[in-house]
């Protein structure tokens, strides 16, 4: 057999395969019997779930992000809730953009669902960015109700959350909407595991708020003994409330003890407010006054253009921002360097154009540099408008740093008070460690001798000019932060520089320092009695009376210079 089939060639075995394969086939066909192949019934449910076998599989979350943007407005609410049930951690984000109007939903039976962050959306369940069809993106609308629903459900929520202050602020929250039975249960639940102290305290506080409505005496004295040193507002109208209208004569009793005690606290907290707020007014202030201590007190001239120097630098800062529009956050490192040069180059040429030729002569200079003030308003509203440019605030000095409820800190007047010491403290290392501060301690003593040891005292007026004036171009920057940048920026802060460094004694810095804070402060502390318009004409009233006795200020020169 191996002879027979050696002579074949590969096709003819291919041929003999085939052959054989398909006799093999019709004979089992020709066994098989026509009855056992009979056709199969398919149930119509089972096509039914074939058909719908995506959505049987489309996850639980995103069918209820899905049906939080359809239906009316309680199943809406309903939604919401067994949304917040999954514990999802995008649960949070979603609820509080639909209770804040930020959640939007195309239409159809299968919406796309985003989070509108100012003109960019993000995909609500994936998380990305959408960049096609977001004109087809709707907000989905809820009335007060629902809002204030949505807004007691992300409360609870966040009850949960690993961060201590968005707990407390959501304890906070429920406060605020009113607590209830159910909204206690959470929060008690909440209580024996929470580390942080201060969110014990305010569930503590919201538990004794619930207490307060019962019908036992001694459950409403404990909860008014929880709640005597609290600063929530809804504690102190729950607390004023039993104090009149309670009918047990002992509760009402410890309830108005309660209210004193927190009067007490605020009280203390207020003041503090006060001598922030009258700190940071003269931070203001320092800046202003601490460049014309240098051209008045060191040099002897009334420069009635420091307050356009001020104005120069608020202008860059604008310019800066209108540079670099994508880098607001570090715009300020740009504009502070920026600026001392600018205002510091415009100081300069006005020494050396004016003020040099009127030395010894206050009297011309202040006509003199009065004139070029209006020169430079001019100019001002000739390349800017007159129009007010507004600065955009940094994300980082934007928002305040709340203590307590009654007691907060705005960030951009905290760091332009540590900005106002870090500049009075870096002028003072260059007078008084560095060869520019000691000529210029040298010229403003005795020039005529200053001038016989070698000290080139043309040189030093223009440079000691030139850093008043920068420093007034970097007063300006944080000027720019508190208000809008325009032609008159200046005069609002010419006179209180002038009365800061004669109140504090004319060329003495440290002077400059204590004048400027106890004229902040005071003028604070007279505003709530006296309007801010007759506090600053009471002060300059003080001021006069002040210097009636010390004519030369709270620290006056000593030496040599005090006797020329």
């Amino acid at each position: 057999m191996r002879n027979l089939l050696k002579p074949l060639g590969q096709w003819q075995m291919q041929l003999i395969l085939l052959i054989s394969i398909c006799f093999s086939a019709t004979v089992f066909s020709q066994d098989a019997e026509p009855s056992a192949i009979e056709p199969v019934a398919i149930d119509p449910a089972v096509i039914a779930a074939a058909d719908t076998i995506d959505e049987a599989t489309e996850p639980e979350f995103d069918k209820l992000v899905k049906a939080l943007t359809q239906g009316s407005l309680p199943k809406r609410a309903q939604t919401a809730k067994k949304l917040a049930a999954l514990n999802d951690p995008r649960t949070a984000q979603i609820i509080e953009a639909l209770q804040t109007g930020n959640l939007y939903a195309s239409k159809g039976s299968n919406p796309g669902v985003a989070i509108a962050n100012g003109k960019t959306y993000t995909d609500a369940i994936s998380g990305e960015k959408i960049t096609e069809d977001t004109d087809a993106l709707k907000r989905v609308p809820i009335n007060n109700s629902m809002r204030t629903q949505l807004r007691t459900l992300l409360a609870q929520l966040n009850l949960n959350h690993k961060t201590a202050a968005i707990r407390l602020d959501a304890v906070k929250r429920m406060i605020a909407d009113g607590v209830d039975e159910d909204s206690i249960a959470l929060l008690q639940e909440r209580q024996k595991t929470e580390p942080d102290a201060d969110v014990r305290d305010a569930i503590a506080s919201a538990v004794a708020l619930l207490n307060l409505q019962s019908t036992e005496q001694q459950v409403r004295l404990d909860a008014i003994q929880i709640l005597r040193g609290s600063l929530q507002q809804e504690v102190r109208t729950a607390l004023s409330e039993i104090a009149s209208n309670d009918a047990d004569e002992k509760v009402k009793l410890q309830a108005q003890l309660a209210l004193s005690a927190i009067d007490d606290r605020v009280a203390a907290f207020r003041l503090a407010e006060n001598i922030f707020f009258g700190l940071s007014l003269g931070s203001v202030l320092l800046l202003s006054a601490i460049g014309l201590s240098i051209t008045f007190g060191v040099m002897g001239v009334i420069n009635m253009a420091h307050g356009e120097l001020m104005m120069i630098g608020a202008y860059v800062t604008w310019v800066v921002q209108q540079l670099f529009p994508n880098q607001i956050a570090y715009s300020l490192m740009i504009a502070i360097p920026a600026a001392f040069i600018v205002a510091g180059l415009v100081g300069i040429a006005i020494e050396r154009g004016v003020i040099r030729f009127l030395y010894g002569r206050p009297l011309e200079t202040l006509l003199a540099t009065f004139g070029i003030s209006l020169i430079l308003q001019q100019a001002a509203r000739s390349i800017f408008s007159p129009l007010n440019r507004a600065v955009e605030l940094p994300v980082w000095m934007s928002g305040s740093l709340e203590i307590n409820p009654v007691l907060s800190i705005t960030y951009n007047r905290l760091y332009i008070f540590i900005f106002g010491l870090l500049v009075f403290f870096a002028l003072l290392v260059i007078l008084k460690k560095t060869s520019l501060g000691l000529k210029v301690r040298a010229v403003s003593q005795n020039r005529a001798m200053a001038r016989a040891v070698g000290v080139r005292a043309n040189w030093v007026d223009a440079m000691t000019f030139g850093l008043g004036s920068g420093i007034a171009g970097i007063a300006g920057v944080a000027l720019s932060q508190l208000t809008n940048v325009g032609p008159n920026l200046g005069q609002a802060y010419i006179i209180d520089s002038f009365m800061v460094v004669v109140f504090g004694g004319v060329g003495n810095l440290w002077g400059t320092l204590v004048g400027s804070m106890g004229l902040g402060i005071i003028n604070k502390f007279l505003e709530p009695y006296a309007g801010a318009v007759l506090a600053k004409v009471l002060v300059l009233v003080l001021l006069i009376l002040f210097i009636q006795k010390r004519p030369k200020g709270i620290f006056p020169q000593k030496g040599r210079a005090a006797a020329d």
